[in-house]
């Protein structure tokens, strides 16, 4: 997964705390112990500050994932360390919630809040 592949664009409204979701309900990766398909959705939240993820960079940052062998906490907290890297927001978090797999789901979630 390349972070390089996101791109970010200015905040027109950097002064103003706003939150932006974006949600992805159609994420694929692959399980590394058994290499069966994983399908999960991931929701991202996050205040600004003073640049926003371009949404089509993302789209093809998500596709890095499609098929790596990596367990769904590694990618919930990638994800996470990834868009702080690129973005540096107010704050954000990632939640991922994945389909049933042997009749389990899992959710994932992690946050990041700047200092101030």
């Amino acid at each position: 997964m390349k972070k390089e592949i996101l791109e970010i664009f200015s905040n027109t409204y950097p002064d103003r705390d706003y939150t932006i979701e974006i949600v992805n309900p159609e994420f694929t990766s692959v399980c590394p112990k058994t290499g069966l398909p994983d399908f999960g959705t991931i929701t991202i939240r996050y205040v600004p500050d003073k640049s926003c993820v371009e949404l089509k960079s993302l789209k093809y940052y998500y596709l890095e994932f499609r098929n790596a062998g990596i367990f769904y906490e590694n990618i919930t907290n990638r994800i996470l360390d990834d868009l702080v890297s690129v973005m540096q927001p107010r704050s954000l978090s990632v939640t991922t919630e994945w389909k049933a797999r042997g009749g389990i789901t899992e959710t994932v979630s992690v946050s990041y809040s700047a200092a101030r």
